[in-house]
């Protein structure tokens, strides 16, 4: 089981979708495959969530992984590259940013 600790190398990943309720349901499959077809296999994922507010306009991704590298290694990766590519033209934006987790509650 993954859980948000305080005290592990690990690094998070929050990325942001903005898109209209018409493209919401199709950003959604759109990640839900690049998760179970490619992202959950690379080297260094250990776990990811997808939600959705209710007004079907942001989606929001929270990701772990055991290094910045496997991270920016998948990122950089062809088959990410022309999967980011679709998943661009269903959504106004999206913006992945990379923390490290300060305090849990």
């Amino acid at each position: 089981m993954v859980r948000i600790s305080s005290d592990n190398s690990y690094q998070t990943v929050l990325t942001t979708f903005e898109m209209t309720p018409g493209t919401c349901q199709d950003l959604l499959d759109q990640l839900r495959a690049a998760y179970d077809d490619f992202i959950s296999h690379q080297p260094g994922f250990i776990a990811a969530g997808l939600h959705v507010n209710d007004a079907q306009t942001r989606i929001a991704n929270y990701s772990q992984w055991r290094r910045r590298e496997d991270f920016q290694a998948m990122l950089r990766s062809d088959e990410m590259r022309a999967r980011n590519r679709k998943i661009n033209e269903l959504c106004k934006s999206f913006e992945p940013v990379m923390y490290e987790v300060a305090a849990v509650f």
